[in-house]
């Protein structure tokens, strides 16, 4: 107890401003401890200001974050509490269902997003000025379709710069949503993707279209998937034998569901985000 009163009575002993002058008027002691004041003001306001900026920063520097133990990860679905999914479809073949397709989504007033090849852009550009116009979103889906955890960082940075200059020299329009080829990534994919501007987008819901069981199959395998639920991006491809069959029904059978159909620009948080051990986004 001694020791605090003489910790206390050293604290009140601090004299923030001079004791009055023999002679100094009132007028004048008061425009000193004015000055004073204020001089102590900017000193605290600075060191506020200071230290506020020391939390921006570090705040700023983990709003998002792919990476979970070390092994950076795409986006394959999303936490949310309404029941919103994405529909995709990944264009690297033909274009003779691209019409139907787009009808059907039309049709349901549905927004989708399509992942395009260089090729099929360059093969197939009034199909990519259509999708734009009905309001999908345009991604990335490479240029050649190589495994791109195979290619140094230049080729990898090629393969998604040289359709990114295609798809804005043909519509304007600047992507940022990237698909890698076969779903194949490793780090160094996840990092040059964010380097040159895109989020990596994978699936948890594989349609498996792209194996030609039929339109029941595709249907089936969509509807009673185990992982299919709030925040889920589900794997098509246009030019598949029966994709735009099943995709009437499809998307007749998820709404009835209770899902809401968004495009992945719209599914997915572009910031404020970090990734769990799944490959969900979920938000800090």
């Amino acid at each position: 107890m001694k020791k605090y009163r003489e910790y206390i009575d050293r604290i009140r002993s601090i004299r923030l401003f001079p004791q009055r002058q023999e002679g100094q008027s009132g007028e004048e002691y008061a425009k000193q401890r004015l000055m004073i004041g204020l001089k102590y003001g900017v000193f605290v306001l600075a060191a506020f200001a200071v230290f506020r900026g020391v939390l921006v920063t570090v705040s700023s520097s983990v709003t998002v974050s792919n990476s979970v133990n070390g092994k950076e990860l795409p986006i394959y679905c999303v936490e949310c509490e309404e029941p919103k999914i994405a529909l995709t479809f990944d264009a690297a073949w033909g274009n003779e269902d691209t019409s139907q397709i787009l009808e059907i989504l039309k049709k349901h007033d549905v927004k989708v997003t399509f992942f395009m090849t260089g090729g099929w852009v360059e093969k197939y550009p009034d199909d990519v000025k259509a999708i734009l116009a009905a309001g999908h979103d345009l991604g990335n889906h490479s240029e050649n379709h190589k495994n791109m955890s195979q290619l140094s960082d230049e080729k990898k940075k090629e393969e998604l710069l040289k359709v990114h200059e295609k798809v804005r020299t043909l519509t304007g329009y600047e992507m940022f949503l990237f698909r890698p080829p076969y779903g194949d990534y490793d780090n160094a994919v996840i990092k040059t993707a964010k380097e040159c501007g895109y989020y990596t987008i994978q699936w948890d819901v594989d349609s498996l279209d792209w194996k030609d069981y039929g339109t029941d199959s595709i249907i089936k395998t969509v509807c009673e998937h185990k992982h299919l639920g709030n925040g889920t991006i589900i794997l098509c491809h246009n030019g598949a034998k029966y994709t735009a069959q099943a995709l009437d029904t499809l998307i007749t059978t998820l709404k009835e569901k209770g899902y809401i159909f968004v495009p992945v620009s719209e599914l997915i948080y572009k910031e404020g985000y970090h990734m769990n051990y799944e490959g969900r986004q979920v938000r800090n």
